[in-house]
C-alpha cells in the first residue's frame, strides 16, 4: 500500500537528457528567496548552441568551459532548467583508464 501514490492510469514522462561540450557559463547572484533559505546562484549555460538555465547554492560548478557534460533537463515556458545534481563530466569509455 505504501508504494505508488499515483492517481489515474497516466504514464509519466521521461527525462529529457542532453551530452555535449559547454561553450559558455555565465553566473548571476547570488539571490535570496526568502529568510532562512541559503544563497542561490543562477547560471546560463550554452550546451551545443543549445541555452539551459541551472539553480544551485553552490559558488562554483564542477564543470568549465570546454568539459564535455551531461545532465538531465525540463523544458517550461522560461526555457530548458537543468535537474538539480544531475549536471555533471560526462566519461568518455574510451579515455579512461
Amino acid at each position: 500500500m505504501a508504494g505508488g501514490f499515483r492517481r489515474g492510469n497516466r504514464q509519466r514522462t521521461p527525462k529529457l537528457q542532453a551530452r555535449g561540450e559547454l561553450q559558455s557559463l555565465e553566473r548571476e547572484g547570488p539571490f535570496k528567496e526568502w529568510l532562512g533559505m541559503p544563497d542561490l546562484y543562477r547560471y546560463q549555460l550554452v550546451v551545443e548552441d543549445e541555452l539551459y538555465s541551472y539553480q544551485t547554492e553552490d559558488h562554483e560548478l564542477p564543470v568549465k568551459v570546454g568539459d564535455l557534460v551531461v545532465f538531465r533537463y525540463k523544458e517550461t515556458k522560461a526555457g530548458k532548467w537543468i535537474d538539480r545534481n544531475s549536471l555533471g563530466k560526462a566519461i568518455d569509455p574510451s579515455s579512461y583508464q
